[in-house]
């Protein structure tokens, strides 16, 4: 399997110039732990996580050090931590070293770059414009997923996902596209969490009725 396969493609975005607190929110309505930054044209120019807010100053969590140990800090990091506290921007207290891969990168490599970098999720990127993410729990999908398909299954597995991603992005009953879904010999695995008894229905629904589905594993959690 490659990062396409697995990739969440509905990602939420917060731009450079967005309020930090509005970034905030997302990060809590969306329950995720980390947002890429993207400019107009969907170009990575960041990451923003959890670990960049902790310190902000409005909950009294700004760092503080001995002024001995402050005299000799460097003060690019004073700077920095500064930033990190009372920035108002998401271009101020964003992570700009961001890690990304390809669509063609395959999980071994994805889990390699989660691995190193002490990372959760990594962006997919397209000519460095973002086309998805891909999540620790994303990888552990793929692996409940199992068994591997054959090369040439995986081409099919690969374009029923395709097929099935895109007539999820056209339904305004429901916003599934933000979850995720892995293909394996034809057999579509749902994973997520699901609003309704009508919304879990007609998704099984349109599963089934894409050409070459095979059957529809259920790995959906009501929320209702």
């Amino acid at each position: 399997m490659i990062a396409s396969d697995v990739m969440v493609r509905d990602v939420i975005t917060i731009g450079p110039d967005d309020d930090v607190a509005q970034a905030a929110k997302l990060l809590v309505d969306y329950d995720v732990s980390a947002l890429p930054v993207v400019d107009k044209e969907r170009h990575v120019v960041g990451i923003l996580s959890e670990a960049d807010l902790l310190r902000r100053a409005e909950i009294g969590a700004e760092k503080r050090r001995p002024w001995w140990l402050e005299a000799v800090t460097p003060a690019s990091v004073l700077a920095m931590d500064y930033a990190k506290s009372h920035g108002r921007k998401v271009s101020e207290v964003m992570s700009e070293d961001v890690i990304a891969a390809a669509e063609d990168a395959t999980l071994a490599e994805i889990a390699t770059l989660l691995e190193k970098h002490r990372i959760k999720r990594v962006p997919i990127v397209r000519d460095g414009k973002l086309v998805g993410v891909v999540s620790r729990a994303n990888l552990i999908q793929a692996l409940a997923s199992t068994p591997v398909a054959s090369q040439d299954d995986q081409e099919g597995d690969r374009a029923i996902r395709l097929e099935l991603m895109d007539r999820l992005g056209k339904q305004a009953w429901t916003g599934f596209g933000e979850r995720n879904i892995v293909v394996a010999n034809g057999l579509v695995h749902i994973w997520g969490l699901v609003y309704s008894p009508e919304e879990h229905k007609a998704l099984l629904a349109l599963a089934e009725d894409v050409p070459g589905v095979k059957g529809v594993s259920d790995e959906m959690i009501p929320s209702y």
